[in-house]
C-alpha cells in the first residue's frame, strides 16, 4: 500500500482516530485535572485555567473529555471485537454446515433483527445489573446480527468455489475450511464492516449513556457528559456540545477510513476482473 494512494479524506480520518486513541492511552499524563476532581464553579466559560470550561459539577471539561475518550473507545472497541467474533463464527458455521443449522441460526438472527436495536438493549439492560461487562456483552450480541448477515452472505459466495470443494474432498474439517479457505478470501469486506460496527458502537454506547443505561457516573464517557450538561443549553451554555462534537467527529473519522477501505476493495476487485 502506497501512502500517496491514500486520499486526503482518509488521512483526516486516520489523524482523528490517532488523536482519540492517543488521548485514551495517555489520559493520566495529558489531562490537566483528575477525572472526578471538582476544580471550580459550575459551567464556567471557556478560557483561562479551563480551556473548555467546566461542567455541571465544576469539573474540568477538557480533562473529562480526555478520560471519556478512554472509556468510550475501550468499551466500543471491546463490544465491536466481541460482536465481530461472534457474528463471524456463527455465520461461517452456518454457511459451511448448511441444512438445519443454517436455517435455525438464520431465523434466530432474523428474529433479533426484527426488534429495533435500541429498544432491545434498553429492555435487557433495564432488568440486568449495571455492569460494564454486561453492557459490552449486550451491545455485542445485539450488533452481531448485522455481522452475521454480511458474514453469511460473503461466506456462501466463497463456499461454492472449487478450492473449497477440493478441501472438502480432501477430508478437511469445518474449522480448517473456515479459517484457511473462507476467512482469507472474505477479509476485505469484513474489515470494512468492522469499521462500521465500531462507529455504530460509539454512537450506540453514547445513546445508552445519555439515557442512563450505559456507563454509570461518576465515570467519564462522552454520552454521559452530554446528559450531565444538557440543561445548560437552555441558558446558552455550550458544555454539552463539547462531548457531542467529539462523538460526531470520531464517528465521521471512522467512516472516512471505512469509506476509503470500501473503495480500495472495490478497485482491487475491478482490477482482478480486468486482468
Amino acid at each position: 500500500m502506497r501512502f500517496r494512494a491514500i486520499p486526503i479524506s482518509a488521512w483526516v480520518g486516520i489523524l482523528g482516530i490517532a488523536i482519540a486513541i492517543f488521548a485514551a492511552i495517555f489520559a493520566d499524563f495529558i489531562a490537566p485535572y483528575g477525572e472526578r476532581e471538582i476544580v471550580g464553579d459550575i459551567w464556567l466559560p471557556m478560557g483561562g485555567d479551563f480551556l473548555l470550561g467546566t461542567d455541571n459539577l465544576g469539573r474540568d471539561l477538557l480533562s473529562r473529555l480526555i478520560f471519556g475518550a478512554r472509556t468510550t473507545i475501550s468499551v466500543a472497541l471491546a463490544a465491536s471485537i466481541l460482536c465481530f467474533s461472534l457474528g463471524m463464527i456463527l455465520s461461517f458455521t452456518a454457511a459451511v454446515t448448511g441444512g438445519v443449522v443454517d436455517q435455525v441460526l438464520s431465523r434466530l438472527n432474523d428474529l433479533m433483527m426484527s426488534v429495533p436495536a435500541l429498544i432491545l438493549a434498553l429492555v435487557i439492560l433495564a432488568v440486568l445489573p449495571q455492569n460494564i461487562f454486561i453492557l459490552i456483552t449486550v451491545m455485542a450480541v445485539i450488533d452481531s446480527t448485522r455481522v452475521y448477515r454480511l458474514g453469511r452472505a460473503v461466506a456462501l459466495d466463497v463456499a461454492v468455489m472449487e478450492f473449497v470443494e477440493a478441501a472438502k474432498l480432501r477430508g478437511e474439517g469445518k474449522i480448517w475450511i473456515i479459517f484457511r479457505e473462507i476467512l482469507p478470501n472474505t477479509l476485505s469486506p469484513l474489515l470494512a464492516e468492522f469499521g462500521l460496527r465500531f462507529a455504530f458502537s460509539i454512537l450506540f454506547l453514547s445513546t445508552l449513556s445519555f439515557l442512563g443505561l450505559g456507563i454509570q457516573p461518576p465515570a467519564a464517557d462522552w454520552g454521559g457528559m452530554v446528559k450531565d450538561n444538557k440543561d445548560g443549553i437552555i441558558f446558552g451554555i455550550s458544555a454539552a456540545l463539547v462531548p457531542g462534537g467529539a462523538i460526531a467527529a470520531l464517528a465521521v473519522c471512522v467512516n472516512l477510513v471505512v469509506d476509503w477501505l470500501l473503495k480500495r476493495t472495490s478497485s482491487l476487485k475491478g482490477g482482478r476482473g480486468d486482468a
